[in-house]
């Protein structure tokens, strides 16, 4: 098969892949507004407000890990829409557990979010596998970039949807939770059709396009192996890093925010700009790592956190919230997307999807025990700790970018698609 016939179903593929992200992430983004509201309402304990996110990251790590073994056997296609629809499943329960008042049904949904999420954020390595790579940034970037429909259509539907429980005698509060339902199944419908043909394969004629004389002579090499290479751990450490204390910070501002006063109108303004940060500017994370290499782009997002956890804390207001949540989306996109690369560059087709479900495992896990303490954090000492806490996390990312680049970046060349 030449370049010019894998380069059409590639693009139809990467395509899909943004329609499923966008509306899986505006559903998200709806129903994570109100989710720490909704727990503490449902426990009576401000202190348990990170918990929702703790569950939704912590069943991230292990269906990441299920889905790295079970996705090499039912295809990319056939497994991304088995995660959504554990989502959509989740959905509905979670908003049938905030109506009725049933704790153990809201965080039993919320097991079907985290499971969902699991699946659409490895669906940035499908995009990866099927992309060369001189273009592997870009490809990822694409379907991170999906979120902005998510940032925009997401908190734009919290307040009509809350505004409609309330019409028909519902809980305002499961609004953005049932909102999720139609969304996800539509994703799903999208992501069945779409991926054609199945990802893996055209994966192996891409590869056979673009030989790596390098890693192919080693073979197919275990994760014992591969978590000694300099560019797997750095990549999965940055990465870990930068998506625990981005949860960990947002996750706990919509309580901020609500003890201080605001409306969930001006916190729905907060968490727009926060994912417009983390998905609108995605193009250019890709398009410089691609250009500029993994480890620079790495740095700055580093950086770019690092500020945000000073920012965000500096004043009650909404502009200053909306500042601080916007940069600290924009850094975690850096990371993200540069350090997604960066992985998918040291891996062959075989070994990606069992690598690359254990680099999301430990990404759940760094990120729920960033969301579990966070609640504590913020009910014993304040706001201000769990930024610094973020900052002083991210240092650790930033030192391990910055080691990488000086002594192990190669150039990465840019090349026209």
């Amino acid at each position: 098969m030449k370049t010019s016939e894998t380069t059409r179903p590639r693009r139809r593929i990467v395509g899909s892949l943004f329609g499923t992200q966008s509306l899986a992430s505006a559903a998200i983004i709806a129903s994570a507004t109100v989710l720490t509201i909704v727990a503490t309402d449902l426990t009576g304990n401000p202190s348990l407000a990170g918990v929702p996110s703790a569950v939704i990251q912590l069943s991230m790590a292990i269906f990441a890990l299920i889905w790295g073994s079970l996705w090499d056997r039912l295809g990319r296609r056939n497994g991304l829409t088995a995660a959504l629809l554990l989502g959509l499943a989740g959905a509905g329960l979670a908003a049938a557990g905030t109506e009725l008042g049933l704790v153990w049904a809201f965080f039993l949904g919320i097991v079907g979010f985290g499971a969902m999420r699991a699946g659409t954020l490895m669906s940035r390595f499908v995009a990866a596998e099927v992309s060369a790579p001189d273009v592997r940034g870009r490809a990822i970037s694409i379907v991170v970039w999906a979120g902005t429909v998510g940032a925009i259509l997401g908190p734009l539907l919290v307040a009509p949807s809350s505004a409609w429980a309330a019409s028909v005698g519902l809980n305002e509060l499961t609004g953005p939770i049932l909102v999720a339902v139609p969304l996800i199944g539509l994703s799903s419908i999208v992501t069945f059709i779409g991926l054609r043909p199945e990802p893996s394969k055209l994966a192996r004629l891409v590869e056979k396009e673009n030989p790596r004389p390098e890693i192919a002579q080693e073979g197919t090499r275990s994760i014992s192996q591969l978590i000694r290479l300099p560019g797997v751990y750095v990549a999965v450490i940055t990465v870990a890093l930068a998506q625990a204390v981005m949860v960990m910070l947002m996750g706990i501002t919509a309580l901020y925010m609500r003890d201080l006063g605001h409306s969930l109108g001006d916190i729905s303004i907060v968490f727009a700009a926060h994912t417009l940060g983390m998905f609108a500017f995605a193009p250019v994370s890709g398009a410089l790592s691609d250009r500029l290499g993994r480890g620079p782009v790495m740095i700055a997002g580093s950086l770019i956190i690092i500020l945000s956890g000073f920012v965000a804390p500096a004043s009650s207001t909404v502009a200053v919230a909306v500042v601080g949540l916007f940069l600290l989306g924009l850094g975690w996109s850096f990371a993200f997307v540069a350090g997604s690369a960066l992985l998918s560059d040291q891996l062959t087709q075989a070994e990606r999807s069992k690598t690359q479900g254990a680099n999301d495992m430990l990404i759940g896990l760094a990120s729920g025990l960033g969301s579990l303490a966070s609640g504590v954090i913020y009910a014993g000492i304040g706001y201000w700790a769990v930024g610094l806490l973020g900052a002083v996390l991210m240092g650790v990312g930033f030192a391990f970018s910055t080691w990488w680049t000086l002594r192990y970046r190669a150039p990465q060349p840019a090349a026209a698609d």
